[in-house]
């Protein structure tokens, strides 16, 4: 039952990665570090607790955010779409290995999955909330980008607090793609269909 939860909870923390990467790190870190709910300590993956570690991403998400506000040319935003995928992938990764190692499981396999899972959470709802983001105006896309953050980050809480509920977003995240698939299908066969 052990590697269960350690499985959800690393499941959990590292999709929520992939929605917004930031919050779910910073709340896991921020736990651990009064040892609740989760203790990188005595693990390979005790810095994720550190303060150095914690300030450092403090700032990269003070960035991330301050260039999301500002009226940037569409490619700056892309440049930052792009980073703050690659930050939930290596956060995934290593929240992921993070919480196996904290529960003595063996941490490499949350260095594989991690990023895996990260990437659907990115392709279910980032990606989607990016999509969106672009046809909204400034304020309108600063509140679907707080949404995501919420989102992400009671995910995190999730998995940390109850981590077996954590697995369902999983499911979750798939049917959404389906749907995502499904709805650009019927819009370009309604764009065939003008012609």
């Amino acid at each position: 039952m052990s590697a269960f939860i350690d499985y959800s909870t690393g499941a959990g923390l590292a999709s929520s990665t992939g929605v917004r990467p930031y919050l779910p790190a910073l709340l896991a870190g921020g736990l651990a570090r009064s040892d609740v709910g989760i203790d990188f300590d005595g693990t390979d993956f005790h810095f994720l607790e550190s303060t150095w570690f914690l300030a450092a991403l403090v700032a990269v998400a003070i960035v991330a955010f301050l260039l999301e506000r500002s009226r940037t040319p569409a490619e700056g935003r892309g440049l930052v779409e792009f980073l703050s995928g690659v930050m939930g992938l290596l956060l995934g990764a290593l929240l992921f290995a993070g919480a196996l190692a904290d529960g003595g499981q063996t941490s490499w396999v949350g260095l594989l999955l991690g990023p895996l899972l990260a990437v659907l959470g990115w392709l279910a709802v980032g990606g989607l909330v990016e999509r969106a983001r672009a046809r909204l105006d400034p304020d309108q896309a600063a509140l679907l980008t707080a949404y995501a953050d919420g989102a992400a980050l009671f995910l995190a809480a999730i998995a940390i607090f109850v981590p077996p509920l954590a697995l369902l977003a999983i499911p979750g995240f798939i049917v959404l793609l389906a749907g995502g698939r499904r709805r650009e299908g019927e819009k370009y066969a309604g764009l065939r269909i003008l012609r």
